[in-house]
């Protein structure tokens, strides 16, 4: 099962209560934030809800991995550290997590869930259409790799 990453990319005015309650239980509370999601069809449903607000797509172990070594927090707010994931988890290395997430349910304990992220650079095209028609909100598949890292 592929793992997905969100990535909300508009503030909250404006927004419908029920974009708004979605947004908040899938962790997005600002802008420039991002969570790493199973590709399930419940989620696939609270993105569709959300669709206006955040965008998402497949990411892969190498995306993963950099997001974890370069903003990756652990509760109390210290960096995560391939130290940390040795004595937390039975993977040895961040690497090694990273490719373990990404093909199924593998959960850090103390991980937080949110990653925070630069605006991107070279910034944004337009937060008025979909990726399909030349914006960036909504699904973009493989294309996420991208965004997310000129966001790190």
């Amino acid at each position: 099962m592929p793992m997905l990453a969100v990535v909300r990319l508009k503030g909250s005015v404006g927004g419908r209560k029920k974009v708004l309650d979605t947004l908040r239980m899938l962790g997005l509370t600002r802008p420039n934030h991002c969570v790493l999601v199973e590709d399930t069809p419940s989620y696939r449903g609270m993105l569709r809800v959300a669709k206006d607000f955040i965008t998402w797509g497949e990411v892969n172990p190498a995306t993963v991995e950099r997001l974890l070594r370069k903003r990756g927090e652990v509760r109390g707010g210290a960096r995560l550290t391939d130290e940390y994931v040795k004595k937390h988890s039975p993977h040895s290395s961040i690497s090694e997590l990273a490719v373990a997430m990404c093909r199924g349910k593998v959960q850090l304990p103390g991980l937080k869930r949110v990653f925070r992220l630069h605006p991107p650079r070279k910034g944004l095209i337009s937060l008025k259409h979909t990726f399909g028609h030349g914006g960036d909100l909504g699904y973009r598949g493989e294309a996420i790799n991208e965004l997310l890292l000129r966001m790190i």
